[in-house]
């Protein structure tokens, strides 16, 4: 009929239509649209109002809170408005006591976007890990891959752990410590996806496995957050266990030729070999090369540091990775996007790389290379992303380079500070209080940090700990045009690993 109007509600359940029903009637119970996009939109700007920036470039704060909205688009709630959902059990679990969740693209989320939440969403942090646990006692492991009920095993490693153990190390509210470490621990002492060879050889053979040396790297991980949280609760005997195997990452490391690359046995590699190469032979890699993988022990930058021959051989190196081009071979990973030299920001195995040279005394190098990042492979653009958003890890470093720091080790509590491109930025704690960062002179020349304030007192440290922020405060740095010879260079102003 002539301006007739139909209206038209749609419910949702992965339970029953019974609960799809109830799920509108509770949810949205009147007709009344206007009045569900106010909402919508009230709640939207609650949670864009975590981070308050300012900068005098418009451009830079649409990048930014589109950035941040896209951190907050998943994990999705994945179950009725009166607890039910559908477990990986394939079993209707009733009246759950947390928000069940989905969608953890964990191998790439771990790095930056999980540790993000704990600032941003630290209320709903614990029904994330809430949910990965009750994915362990129905299946017997934490989740890999996890999408509404069902498991993909899609990405390399068991990238769960870091994301339970930094919440739990963080003092998340509402998790069971107990079985928190049971499921990490009975994670990583599975036997399949290479792991019934770490627990017996301490290596991945590439003759054995697909992307045996991406595995076998994020196990190392791995094992050393199941260390960290072992030594928190005074497991001495796991703690022993699991930093031995954390250093497995090494076992990859050919000095013959300064890369991680596939290993046959104890005494050959895989030929032929090429560092540029993704896709040869059987890929040790996932979405990645030698280039690339050789920097992946963010757990251990130390140790990673004397494997490539100490300081100076390391910084030698890593100043060629954003430098050296080569041939990728017709079958390279199109996941290797964003080159800057054989640095890949189009996906998540490079994100820590350009904060390493805070741990060898040079922030200056991280300072150029992450303002070279954040004003040229961002954008308010349509194609304002260099490569894949996975779940929100894009947008995240994104997000914590802006305001000036990165999760470098996503689960020791340490931000390695960058280049602040944002005049200021205010976290909006959940408890009240809020810890701000301002960059006094910032501009598109001044990228460097010439000293730094903490809530008014001189502040030498190149990072800075979780515990700090969350206390409240004021950072403050004065920027400059030249590099500083003195701030963050000292060794006991270098950020760690593990102490």
């Amino acid at each position: 009929l002539k301006d007739e109007v139909i209206k038209i509600k749609v419910g949702i359940s992965a339970v029953s239509t019974e609960n799809a029903l109830m799920n509108i009637k509770k949810e949205i119970s009147d007709w009344n649209f206007e009045k569900v996009a106010v909402q919508a939109d009230e709640k939207w700007n609650k949670e864009l109002n975590k981070i308050e920036v300012k900068s005098k470039d418009i451009a830079k704060m649409k990048t930014f809170y589109t950035a941040l909205y896209h951190t907050m688009i998943a994990p999705s709630i994945y179950n009725d408005s009166n607890g039910d959902y559908y477990g990986s059990d394939k079993q209707v679990h009733r009246a759950a006591g947390f928000t069940n969740l989905t969608t953890f693209s964990l191998w790439d989320t771990y790095r930056g976007a999980n540790p993000l939440l704990t600032l941003t969403q630290t209320d709903k942090v614990s029904d994330i890990i809430n949910s990965m646990l009750a994915i362990y006692k129905e299946t017997g492991h934490l989740p890999v891959w996890h999408l509404m009920g069902n498991e993909t095993y899609c990405m390399p490693g068991n990238s769960a752990i870091q994301i339970v153990v930094d919440a739990y190390l963080k003092g998340i509210k509402g998790i069971d410590g107990e079985l928190a470490f049971e499921a990490v621990k009975a994670t990583a002492m599975q036997d399949d996806r290479g792991l019934n060879f770490v627990k017996k050889i301490g290596y991945i053979p590439a003759d054995s496995l697909r992307e045996s040396v991406a595995i076998g790297m994020e196990y190392s991980i791995s094992d050393g957050a199941i260390a960290m949280m072992a030594k928190k609760m005074g497991k001495n005997e796991d703690y022993n266990y699991f930093i031995n195997r954390s250093k497995a990452y090494k076992k990859y490391y050919d000095p013959s030729t300064t890369f991680v690359r596939g290993k046959v046995s104890d005494t050959q590699w895989r030929t032929p070999f090429d560092p540029f190469k993704s896709a040869h032979m059987k890929d040790d890699f996932a979405e990645g090369n030698a280039w690339q993988y050789t920097w992946l022990a963010p757990h251990d930058v130390e140790g990673l540091i004397a494997m490539l021959g100490g300081e100076k051989s390391f910084t030698k190196k890593l100043d060629t990775l954003f430098t050296i081009t080569g041939d990728m071979g017709a079958e390279a990973s199109s996941d290797i996007t964003g080159l800057i030299g054989q640095y890949a920001h189009g996906n998540e195995p490079s994100h820590h790389i350009t904060y390493l040279y805070n741990f060898v005394g040079q922030p200056w190098k991280t300072a150029e290379k992450v303002r070279y990042i954040v004003d040229n492979l961002y954008s308010d653009k349509h194609d304002g992303l260099c490569g894949n958003e996975d779940v929100g890890q894009m947008s995240a470093w994104y997000i914590w380079s802006a305001m000036g720091m990165y999760s470098v080790n996503p689960f020791n509590g340490i931000y390695v500070f960058g280049s602040p491109s944002m005049d200021e930025s205010t976290l909006n704690l959940a408890d009240g209080k809020s810890f701000t960062v301002k960059a006094l002179n910032n501009s598109t020349k001044n990228i460097y940090i010439q000293k730094a304030t903490l809530n008014g007192k001189p502040y030498t440290q190149s990072y800075i700990l979780h515990s700090d922020i969350m206390k409240g405060g004021e950072l403050i740095f004065t920027m400059g045009d030249k590099p500083s010879k003195t701030w963050g260079v000292a060794v006991k102003d270098r950020p760690y690993s593990v102490k």
